[in-house]
């Protein structure tokens, strides 16, 4: 997706992006170690599915979508977090966690996605 004028678009991400990133911060301050990631990744996963069903402005979308889930969402921390656990000797543990965050990050965006369906 591209804004009708790419310095706005360019824009957006960043000022999403730097909000993403606060709220990342922010709840790592207050949740620790697997809970953060499973949260940041299942709640970015919902508003990241809202914001693509919804009729919002390309920079909207941009801002959102890819600025501030981008940087909210966690991905590398996500997989070290799973391949540290298994090294440790909870293969159990992470298969678990992975399987867990994924299929309630898909579960998330399909649910931001239908709600926005629903309400518009």
């Amino acid at each position: 997706m591209t804004a009708a004028n790419p310095l706005l678009g360019a824009v957006a991400v960043g000022l999403g992006g730097a909000a993403g990133a606060t709220c990342r911060h922010l709840i790592g301050l207050t949740v620790s170690g697997r809970r953060s990631l499973a949260a940041v990744n299942v709640l970015g996963s919902l508003v990241l599915g809202a914001v693509l069903a919804a009729p919002v402005d390309s920079a909207v979308a941009l801002g959102v979508g890819v600025g501030f889930c981008g940087a909210f969402t966690t991905f590398s921390s996500f997989a070290v977090e799973t391949v540290t656990t298994a090294e440790s000797g909870e293969a159990d543990v992470a298969v678990g966690f992975a399987l867990g965050v994924l299929l309630a990050a898909i579960g998330a965006a399909l649910l931001g996605s239908a709600a926005v369906a629903v309400a518009t």
